[in-house]
């Protein structure tokens, strides 16, 4: 009998693994950080391969100080901080350029040439944000911008997008292989592309930021069967994707309208749950699923 579930939290500082048992007790973890680089004043990278090691390290890690086995184990579960950007070719897998993390600022000048037709607030009756160098979407633009011939490959379809989940997801389920490219409501809330509403890619927003649709992983729910694993754990079903805040706040129970929980991390965050519908902040809070 399957008897744990691997949850992976690929933060901004470190991978972890943990198994958890079916009664929803950790019985195990193992944790690696990475590399934080800074080439320039307010950039920060980190390397999508170092990532994809240690997190293959830490599975295997917490696999062996519980002393079980890839059988043992019912589903993979993936949390990942949010808005870090890597780009990848689709046949190798090749990183086209170090990821960019959420605290990165190098987009701002795009942010203000967008800004400069409608305001900061161009897009947020869309999309639930405004625009700044915190999210997706215009990261994925200056690496397209940046290296040579990463803009048409991506028109192409020669190329993938995707935050931390994504990258993961894909690599996961086979990697050129085959690997699914998805990703999951919340982490495509906090990418500046997606309709609120909708809860699907808005094409003349990608087209305005810059992103080609083509390259966009499909948007599912956060709680659904993505494909199954290869490699260190083969055939164990990838079953649950959520944004990191996100996940802290359900696993802090806040599961009823007005319930908040803050997080301290890397960066300070509070979260509140408004429900089903989304809420417009009059004071420059974000709204995102």
């Amino acid at each position: 009998m399957a008897d744990y579930v691997v949850a992976i939290d690929q933060g901004t500082t470190s991978t972890r693994c943990m198994l958890v048992d079916s009664s929803g007790r950790p019985v195990a973890s193992d944790q690696r950080e990475h590399a934080q680089l800074f080439p320039k004043p307010g950039w920060v990278e980190h390397d999508p391969l170092e990532i994809w090691t240690n997190t293959r390290l830490v599975v295997e890690g917490a696999l062996a100080q519980a002393g079980a086995e890839v059988t043992d184990v019912a589903a993979i579960g993936v949390t990942n901080q949010r808005e870090t950007t890597i780009v990848w070719e689709r046949v190798t897998g090749r990183p086209v350029y170090p990821a960019v993390v959420w605290q990165d600022t190098r987009t701002q000048p795009l942010c203000d040439r967008l800004a400069a037709d409608g305001g900061l607030d161009r897009f947020r009756d869309v999309t639930g944000l405004p625009l700044a160098t915190y999210f997706a979407g215009p990261k994925a633009a200056w690496i397209l911008d940046q290296v040579d011939g990463a803009r048409r490959a991506a028109e192409r379809g020669e190329l993938l997008f995707g935050t931390v989940d994504s990258y993961l997801v894909w690599r996961l389920t086979g990697g050129p292989e085959g690997g699914t490219h998805v990703t999951d409501v919340t982490n495509a809330a906090r990418t500046l592309l997606m309709d609120l509403r909708t809860l699907r890619w808005d094409p003349d927003i990608c087209a305005e930021v810059g992103v080609p649709t083509a390259m966009l992983p499909e948007i599912r729910s956060s709680s659904e069967l993505y494909g199954r694993a290869t490699a260190v754990l083969d055939g164990v079903p990838v079953a649950g994707v959520l944004g990191d805040q996100q996940a802290a706040t359900f696993g802090q129970a806040c599961f009823q309208p007005g319930d908040a929980k803050n997080t301290y991390g890397t960066g300070n965050f509070l979260l509140l749950n408004t429900g089903t519908v989304p809420v417009r902040s009059k004071h420059g809070l974000l709204t995102t699923v």
